[in-house]
């Protein structure tokens, strides 16, 4: 497997059981964070890491490998979580909003995730890009679907096209927490801190649930 990208897992690393490996994902998403960009070389994750650059092989196989691995640490969580919230009893609307915020709040700790799905899905190898569809893409789009069906059937929600939901979700904490830098130069806004992303998390709510309650439930919110 010498140079190739590593697809067995490694890639979703058990959280903590190997220190070297940790600390080359972590190196690697503060300089992402720091640098507003993906474009980031072994060499700097390595000297930010204090780890030996030849060290990203023998735990990845290449680059896009730790690339693939920092995804599915970073979309751990909320992936983890979907089916737990699909099987609350607890209505369509609320899982909904537990939903978006959960989602802004991971692209808030992990801002560049959406620009690092879309170079592992059209600009690394297919290999890679068939991880992400299996673990983030397919998963995410597979909930929405249930989601969206609970939410018609119980009355609550229009009839919904999943894959534009998605699109509408996720492209929004895209540009809010990626393209903030881009923002800021043209209008001065500032960084996003955590009262940013809980005003979004509102404004999101009222945004999506508004466009998709029916109209008996959006007259009552």
């Amino acid at each position: 497997m010498a140079s190739q990208l590593n697809t067995s897992v490694p890639t979703r690393l058990p959280g903590g059981k190997n220190t070297t490996a940790e600390k080359l994902l972590v190196a690697a998403s503060e300089l992402m964070i720091e640098r507003a960009s993906i474009e980031v070389s072994l060499s700097d994750i390595a000297q930010k890491s204090g780890v030996n650059a030849a060290l990203v092989k023998y735990h990845f196989g290449n680059k896009d490998g730790l690339l693939l691995s920092l995804l599915a640490r970073d979309a751990a969580t909320e992936m983890s979580g979907l089916e737990y919230l699909i099987n609350q009893p607890i209505s369509p609307t609320a899982k909904l909003r537990l939903h978006i915020g959960g989602i802004i709040r991971a692209y808030h700790q992990f801002p560049y995730m959406n620009r690092l799905i879309h170079y592992l899905l059209h600009e690394s190898s297919a290999e890679a890009a068939d991880e992400v569809s299996k673990f983030f893409v397919a998963p995410l789009l597979d909930f929405h679907r249930r989601l969206l069906a609970e939410g018609v059937k119980a009355g609550e929600f229009r009839d919904i096209d999943p894959v534009l939901f998605y699109t509408s979700l996720i492209g929004a904490c895209d540009h809010l927490f990626f393209g903030r830098h881009a923002m800021s130069r043209a209008t001065g806004v500032g960084p996003v801190t955590d009262d940013v992303c809980r005003e979004y998390i509102k404004h999101m709510e009222a945004l999506i649930c508004g466009g998709m309650l029916n109209g008996r439930l959006a007259s009552s919110e």
